[in-house]
């Protein structure tokens, strides 16, 4: 029905707390081209005024005729009066794992072309066919049941700069095609999504839109409520103390049939550990065993130690695999995926501290035992003058942060208050609001 995609839109708009411009990622393949025109025509009826369009184009070069298709784009919006601007993907590319990289270039592209615009947000045209692809997906990986079952979040913060609409994941693709057939517009095929080496476009061959779609919407709240929920834990049940040692009291720590508290449990070691990503089922199953029996002794997985003691327990990095950070006068990066470090002045570099006494000083006057104090400030950061003329200097002037790995590059929407959660407890600000009122409705088809 090409009334639904006029109406996706509409509905969209009506979301926003307050107008804004919106950056549209048009690829030129029909999703997105539907979703430009779609809100183009929205905006001309004058019902929503304050708003305007921009648009982006990521040029992955990946392909010969990629620089052409990015060019007829850009003159696609010029005759619609929109701005336009193509973000290009310059340097090697990877040989492995070229998907994910893509993914995040493209993303990189668009808030950089977000911010230059002055764009609120960015919008994407993923649909529901995309959704039940993606669903597929973690189900063929295991990731079926629980959060992973709620598919992709109808909003996205990334990087903590800009939050990542995706309107049309109520609507079929079919829809969107027969909006633009009526109205005379063409659109672009990749060829990727017919590339049987990619998994989305294996899944795409034998999926329908309607074999996932059941249910989406009340999967996203419940996952939501889920995150709430512990989010609440979290708060009541458990301590960090300055960014290196998670403290859990003995009653909590091993109520791993509790999927909330599960959830939570490995979400806060993934940040201890500086991981982006949380442990596999095997390795979670495996902590799940030896945190229910109660018994004291210490396990490691996802490169953290999960130390079970009388009093407690206490995760901790493990003191393996530490690097060496070399960071420019006034430049910013990132050590061991556990901090974002800035230098104050000169240029300086940033290991373990390997028990100096500062970091062991600070844990012991936190209350922590003497045994858990020692091993984690093995593994603290050290910043140290670069320049070996001073090299008689204890440390650097610079500035720590905690760097929340799940959560500060990709954020879904119905995850927000548990990371607002976690980020409060490893000392940084909660997530920025998303500029909607409810980022679950755009599931409705």
């Amino acid at each position: 029905m090409p009334e639904a995609v006029i109406a996706a839109a509409r509905r969209f708009l009506k979301s926003f707390i307050k107008p804004g411009r919106i950056l549209v990622a048009i690829s030129g393949g029909s999703d997105s081209k539907g979703l430009l025109i779609a809100l183009h025509k929205a905006l001309e009826t004058q019902k929503f005024k304050g708003f305007s369009l921009v648009a982006c184009t990521v040029d992955h070069a990946l392909r010969p005729e990629s620089a052409d298709e990015a060019a007829a784009v850009g003159a696609f919006c010029a005759a619609l009066g929109i701005p336009h601007r193509i973000g290009h993907w310059q340097g090697d590319k990877p040989h492995s794992g070229i998907q994910a990289a893509a993914r995040r270039k493209r993303y990189d592209l668009l808030a950089e072309a977000a911010a230059a615009f002055g764009a609120d947000c960015i919008v994407t045209g993923h649909t529901r066919d995309d959704q039940g692809e993606t669903i597929a997906m973690r189900a063929a990986r295991g990731e079926g049941r629980g959060p992973g079952s709620a598919g992709m979040a109808a909003a996205m913060l990334y990087r903590r700069r800009v939050w990542v609409l995706r309107p049309f994941l109520g609507v079929r693709r079919a829809d969107i095609r027969a909006f633009l057939e009526v109205r005379g517009i063409g659109w672009l095929d990749d060829p990727s999504n017919e590339n049987p080496l990619f998994e989305r476009a294996r899944l795409r061959a034998s999926l329908t839109a309607e074999e996932h779609a059941p249910g989406l919407e009340r999967e996203g709240q419940l996952r939501a409520a889920s995150s709430a929920r512990a989010a609440a834990l979290l708060l009541e049940h458990l301590r960090v103390h300055e960014g290196l040692v998670a403290e859990i009291a003995p009653a909590q720590a091993g109520r791993m049939d509790d999927p909330d508290w599960r959830r939570a449990l490995i979400t806060v070691a993934a940040v201890i550990g500086g991981r982006e990503h949380l442990p596999g089922r095997a390795t979670v199953e495996r902590l799940s065993g030896f945190l229910r029996s109660g018994e004291a002794g210490r396990m490691t997985a996802g490169r953290v130690v999960f130390d079970r003691r009388r009093n407690g327990l206490y995760l901790y990095r493990e003191e393996r695999g530490l690097p060496l950070l070399r960071l420019g006068a006034r430049e910013s990066g990132t050590w061991d995926g556990r901090f974002n470090i800035t230098s104050l002045g000169p240029a300086l570099t940033v290991s373990a501290e390997r028990g100096a006494r500062v970091w062991r000083q600070r844990l012991i006057a936190a209350g922590l035992p003497e045994g858990i104090a020692n091993r984690a400030s093995l593994v603290a950061p050290r910043a140290e003058p670069a320049d070996s003329a001073s090299s008689g200097a204890e440390t650097a002037a610079a500035r720590l942060e905690c760097r929340i790995g799940p959560y500060d590059t990709f954020l879904p929407g119905f995850d927000r208050s548990m990371a607002d959660a976690i980020a409060l407890l490893f000392g940084r600000d909660r997530y920025a609001p998303p500029p909607v009122e409810d980022v679950l409705t755009e599931m409705e088809g």
